[in-house]
């Protein structure tokens, strides 16, 4: 079962794409973060859901919101993939222990040995303040974040 609005966030150190690591507890006490679980770099519907929260970035920005993506694709391949779409936010590899950070969350589906697809928002004191999670053939919604930033 996926954590909760109210419930802490789990933090984690995890390894970013292009080089050293990001910790959760760390962005947080900078301010807000949307982090966003996805199954698979490269894969058409993660590529269009993490395009549109590049092309929607201001939205992010204007609220000071780091976006942190996080799949169990390694470091080297999500590096490649932020590179090739231009992606300006954190991607971070949650390989090894397999899933581990999604486990955390309660998102990791072991039976397919990924991330599904799940967005939590984090305030400042690292709690969650909102959070969907749809299967890994369903696309969340740009208008979710919208307005749970427009809540914070």
């Amino acid at each position: 079962m996926a954590i909760e609005t109210g419930d802490q966030a789990p933090d984690f150190t995890l390894p970013r794409a292009g080089g050293g690591t990001v910790t959760l507890s760390e962005a947080w006490n900078e301010g807000p973060v949307a982090l966003v679980f996805f199954p698979f770099a490269f894969s058409g519907r993660c590529q269009g859901e993490l395009c549109e929260l590049r092309d929607n970035i201001a939205v992010f920005d204007d609220a000071k919101v780091r976006i942190i993506g996080i799949s169990v694709d390694s470091h080297h391949s999500l590096h490649a993939w932020a590179e090739e779409q231009g992606y300006t936010f954190d991607l971070v590899s949650d390989f090894w222990p397999h899933g581990d950070v999604a486990q955390a969350y309660g998102v990791f589906l072991h039976e397919r040995g990924m991330a599904n697809r799940a967005s939590f928002l984090i305030d400042r004191g690292g709690v969650v303040r909102w959070s969907v999670v749809t299967d890994p053939g369903t696309s969340r919604p740009l208008a979710g974040y919208r307005e749970a930033i427009a809540a914070l």
